[in-house]
């Protein structure tokens, strides 16, 4: 099904139209061969054009970028420009935002990315730890945009998920129960902007994100460490 445009239906719901598709991979169109044929992300032959220093950086980083690729969205729609991936990736990072504890990373850590968000980019938002499908829908119809924790198997609906949550996406809006997403690893461009029935979208729903609204604009500030650990998303492809 196509993205709905804020003027294919009317109220009850509000869409946030156009949000550009960014996938958290150089390349898209290799995504389902990352997520399903074993493709080493390493051999992504666009890996510079997200600022990633090397190869194995990128590689490294990659499948932990859902939530930097929702914040180049939500910037490229305000702006209509944003850092790189690897640009904004530094800063959360400063913030506490992802954490390496040896071979792992851990994040993406809500409570300093919205801190990260807020003082860098003058973005207004607030961590929902606890969720549900009303909660959510509120935000929406308020015209925020949410980053909504899912599961990763969201893009494949047809199938029933494994676990909740894991996995973030940019919920642009909702109308007559459907509500309206980007998914930065989207193995099909509708998979990448997604329209799904919010009874389907339910199971996938881990009960928590972050809702940022566009029409408050926070005076920027220096960028400082955050000492508080939230909840976390987990690594997902």
């Amino acid at each position: 099904m196509p993205p709905l445009c804020c003027t294919d239906h009317p109220e009850p719901g509000v869409i946030h139209a156009p949000v550009p598709v960014v996938t958290q991979y150089a390349t898209a169109d290799l995504i389902d061969a990352i997520a399903y044929g074993g493709h080493d992300p390493r051999n992504d032959p666009n890996w510079e054009a997200t600022g990633a220093p090397s190869q194995s950086v990128y590689a490294r980083w990659c499948r932990h970028m859902c939530g930097i690729a929702c914040l180049e969205m939500v910037l490229l729609h305000r702006d209509g420009h944003a850092p790189s991936p690897f640009e904004l990736l530094a800063g959360a990072r400063h913030y506490g935002a992802y954490v390496r504890q040896d071979n792992h990373i851990k994040g993406l850590i809500y409570k300093p990315f919205v801190d990260y968000a807020r003082d860098t980019h003058g973005l207004d938002g607030e961590v929902h730890p606890s969720f549900d499908m009303p909660g959510l829908v509120e935000q929406l119809d308020a015209g925020r945009l949410v980053i909504a924790s899912v599961s990763k198997e969201i893009r494949r609906p047809d199938q029933a998920p494994e676990r909740r949550g894991g996995h973030l996406v940019l919920l642009i809006g909702r109308s007559q129960g459907l509500i309206v997403f980007r998914n930065p690893s989207g193995h099909t461009p509708q998979a990448r902007a997604a329209v799904m029935d919010m009874g389907e979208f339910e199971p996938f729903f881990g009960g928590r994100g972050i809702s940022l609204d566009l029409r408050r604009t926070v005076r920027p500030k220096l960028a400082q460490a955050a000492a508080a650990r939230p909840v976390a998303s987990r690594p997902t492809t």
